[in-house]
């Protein structure tokens, strides 16, 4: 079973948090994809139930990648009006609010959206800013939008969406991502262009060390000189990878119930995270796809803190090296910080 919903949660929910890694495609609500599907026509199985295997990880289904990134195929065919996109964006960002996450960077993958009905990428991309920043100052929550691309798609589109992005870096957008699988593509295609972002002002968070070996974790951090690695618990596998990353600073966007549901480790309670912690790594704690792995950031921290024994003054810490590794301008930063110091009587 991934999690006890009856077990109480509100040590959790109560604890002021920051989540730099959650995929606006992973966090649709059931209810919200059949009232879709109603409206737009879009053929499902009919029942809350049914839809929910084809889009959310069952405690049956196989523990493995492909299953993992089947769900997305699924999830891909909703996108259908901008009206859709204004909905989704809005209620990523009201579920992030309401778990109290006072600083949200939502990443969102243009190409995917946009693929459905095949919308132009620069309304896309003016869909989601604009309905994400009406829902944090509705909720009264800070939200950074971070542009995806995934490995599998070509440079070409990618080069677009990071031009884009560069465009609009003071209208919403933080940072840049790249995504996907990385166990069958690689990322040299990508050197060039994610070059050209950093030079643009896009900061940078890559995935590695999910799928991949330490190898990937040193790739992205040598030839992308990424502030921030996506996921990265692999790196344990290279001490020098480890060295290098405690070196340079480099944060971890660490996905717990992801990891296991998608085959990176063989159970919960041998997550990486405690040893990755005791070697002295900058760590943080994220929900990946929240609404695919079926959680929320409480949950996250509850499972973390009992099932993997991580003390709640580490989860604190854990809370305020998100805090400052965001990819906020310093004095923003340094206010959502003393914020939380204060919240969380540190």
């Amino acid at each position: 079973m991934i999690r006890d919903d009856t077990a109480p949660l509100n040590r959790y929910i109560a604890l002021p948090k920051v989540e730099l890694h959650r995929h606006l495609e992973g966090s649709l609500r059931l209810a919200t994809m059949l009232d879709i599907a109603s409206q737009h026509g879009v053929t499902i199985p009919a029942g809350m139930l049914k839809l929910s295997g084809l889009v959310q990880v069952q405690d049956e289904d196989p523990l493995t990648f492909t299953n993992f990134l089947e769900k997305f195929k699924t999830l891909r065919l909703f996108y259908k009006s901008p009206d859709v996109i204004h909905r989704v964006t809005h209620e990523a960002v009201e579920d992030a609010a309401k778990d109290n996450i006072r600083y949200l960077e939502l990443r969102f993958t243009p190409v995917a959206l946009s693929r459905a009905e095949g919308f132009p990428l620069h309304d896309v991309m003016d869909w989601v800013i604009t309905s994400a920043k009406q829902a944090a100052q509705k909720f009264g929550i800070q939200v950074g939008l971070i542009a995806s691309v995934n490995r599998h798609e070509s440079p070409e589109l990618a080069e677009q969406v990071i031009w884009l992005a560069a465009d609009h870096l003071k209208k919403g957008i933080v940072g840049m991502d790249l995504a996907g699988n990385e166990a069958d593509f690689e990322t040299r295609p990508f050197y060039d262009i994610f070059r050209e972002a950093r030079q643009a002002g896009l900061q940078l968070t890559i995935h590695a060390g999910e799928w991949g070996p330490a190898a990937n974790v040193r790739d992205a951090l040598e030839n992308f000189e990424a502030e921030r690695i996506g996921h990265g618990v692999r790196v344990l596998e290279d001490e020098t990878v480890v060295a290098m990353a405690r070196e340079r600073g480099t944060v971890f966007e660490v996905c717990v119930t992801s990891n296991y549901q998608s085959g990176v480790v063989p159970a919960l309670t041998d997550h990486p995270l405690p040893r990755m912690l005791n070697a002295d790594l900058k760590v943080t704690i994220n929900t990946d796809d929240p609404s695919v792995s079926r959680i929320t950031l409480a949950h996250e921290f509850k499972q973390i803190c009992e099932g993997l024994h991580v003390p709640m003054g580490m989860l604190k810490q854990s809370v305020l090296t998100a805090a400052e590794a965001s990819f906020l301008p310093q004095a923003e930063k340094k206010t959502l910080i003393d914020s939380l110091k204060k919240d969380m009587n540190m």
